[in-house]
This record gives structure tokens, sequence and C-alpha cells, in this order.
């Protein structure tokens, strides 16, 4: 006996029911030009080497970004930024909307651009790759952290929430 298979729909449904926060990769496409892209695949990988992970779909236009730099930053948004991880989830990005939302970046010593006002702030540099099905997995080492106060945003069963405590 034979158990249906699982479609798309039903997989991502799934893990739509795991709460995660929510990320805007990051990396310099020409020299002072920022692309991002807002993930949820984002994980802590080792603590020695201090090492985290991405996933990148094949059809990212960060994809390209990322292969060419080998370094990346990771900004995970605060709770009022969701206009931010909307604005990071579009493949084409305009400049007036960006000014609009107020968004600034600031590069690291290495060169890796970081968005600015976020929880916390790290700079990475590509250690490794994995090519798994229809994305690209990305270690990287990182290189520097900034925490900052706030409360982060989160995303579950596709749309977003805030954390609020057990009481």
């Amino acid at each position: 006996m034979s158990t249906p298979r699982l479609t798309a729909v039903e997989f991502r449904q799934a893990l739509g029911q795991f709460a995660s926060g929510v990320t805007v990769i990051t990396a310099e496409r020409a020299p002072g030009l920022v692309h991002g892209m807002t993930a949820s695949s984002f994980a802590s990988v080792s603590l020695d080497p201090l090492l985290i992970l991405v996933c990148v779909a094949h059809s990212a236009q960060m994809l390209s970004v990322m292969e060419a730099q080998k370094r990346f930053g990771v900004s995970i948004l605060k709770d009022d930024q969701r206009e931010i991880s909307k604005f990071f989830a579009k493949p084409e990005q305009g400049q007036k909307e960006e000014s609009d939302l107020g968004i600034r970046f600031r590069w690291t010593p290495g060169g890796i651009p970081l968005l600015e006002g976020t929880l916390v702030q790290l700079g990475c540099n590509v250690v490794a790759t994995h090519v798994s099905g229809d994305h690209t997995i990305f270690v990287g080492e990182v290189e520097s952290a900034e925490i900052h106060s706030g409360r982060p945003l989160l995303h579950f069963r596709g749309e977003y929430h805030r954390i609020s405590p057990l009481s």
C-alpha cells in the first residue's frame, strides 16, 4: 500500500505551522548598491566556528549576487518592520519606495552591507554552498554581530505576528 505523494502546496502549508523570525539578507550587487531578500530560511549551524545558513531559491536574483560576492549580511527584523519585509520580498526594489520606508544601510569593515535599525545584524563570509532541490544553501561564517533592543517580527501560517509573553 502506497501513501499519496505530498504536494508542494501541502508541504508549504505544513511548514507554515512553524513560527519563524523574519530576516533580510543583503549583499552588494554593484559598488555602493545593495540587493536584499526577505528570508525565513535562516538557522544557526555551529558555535565553533560561528556558522549560520541561509537558503536562496534558484529563481531569486540574490543567488547570483551571493555567488559573486561570497559575503552577505543578515538582519533580523523588529516587530514594527513588516513593510520592510514586504519590500525585500519583491524581486524588484525601487529606490523611491526604499527611501519612503526609511531604509538605510551601513557597511562592515569587511564590505558587507547591513540593514540599519533592525534587531540583530550579522556580517557573514560564505564558507560553503550546497545545491539542494530548487535552492542553494549558503553557509556563512559570522565575522560581526550587533544586537539592538526590541522584539522580533514573526511569520506564522503566512501572516506576520508579534511575540507576546505567556501569562
